[in-house]
């Protein structure tokens, strides 16, 4: 009996560990706000991963009107919680609609990039632009703020997720800010380039065991 669980025991020990995962942190853009969730680019994302028999779980913690200061206060408990491997960070719009400082944004940004590495995870950023009403140098210095923290802190950037999507009657909601559910694609096809590179890294299951 003795002999059959230390058999057991040393089977389980020798076993690849589990991916924990990829956390998406977003606002609207990835709560797939007036949609239903399952019509949503997250939604999405983990279909084509099952799709690729990956069995890489993703975690959708966006809320919708969250700003970078809201993401920054719920990252800590979402990385005890789901313990990533890959943190997705979507956040900076509502910083940009509501007129918010963009030095204050990017502090938030790099301390959320930090506080997932601390955690063991990589992280990439999904950036965004606001309409050009607000003036040609917020919405440069907004834009710029994410540039800025991808090369200061070298993670992964998509300048902007809804490139492409964006300013398509046809692809976006009454309200001319949210993507539709033809829209969503286009958001994956956008983010999917900086996930695909994370999971090349990856180990292949079994790899490093004699």
């Amino acid at each position: 009996m003795r002999n059959w669980l230390g058999g057991l025991l040393l089977c389980l020990l020798s076993l690849p560990a589990a991916a924990q995962g990829i956390l998406i942190l977003g606002d609207s853009i990835s709560a797939a706000f007036g949609l239903e969730i399952s019509d949503g680019w997250v939604s999405l994302l983990q279909s084509r991963l099952q799709a690729q028999n990956s069995s890489v779980p993703v975690h959708n913690a966006s809320v919708s009107g969250d700003t970078t200061a809201g993401g920054l206060a719920r990252l800590p408990s979402l990385l005890t919680r789901h313990e990533p491997d890959l943190v997705v960070i979507e956040l900076g719009g509502n910083d940009g609609l509501r007129g918010l400082p963009t030095d204050k944004m990017q502090q938030n940004l790099a301390a959320m990039v930090q506080q997932s590495r601390q955690a063991g995870a990589e992280v990439a950023i999904l950036g965004m632009r606001i309409p050009p009403n607000y003036g040609v140098r917020y919405t440069s210095a907004f834009e710029q703020v994410f540039r800025d923290v991808a090369e200061q802190q070298q993670v992964a950037l998509v300048p902007f997720v809804l490139e492409g999507v964006a300013g398509q009657s046809a692809l976006m909601q009454s309200d001319g800010v949210h993507p539709n559910v033809q829209g969503q694609p286009g958001i994956l096809e956008n983010a999917w380039p900086v996930i695909d590179a994370w999971l090349a890294r990856q180990p292949a299951a079994g790899e490093g065991e004699d």
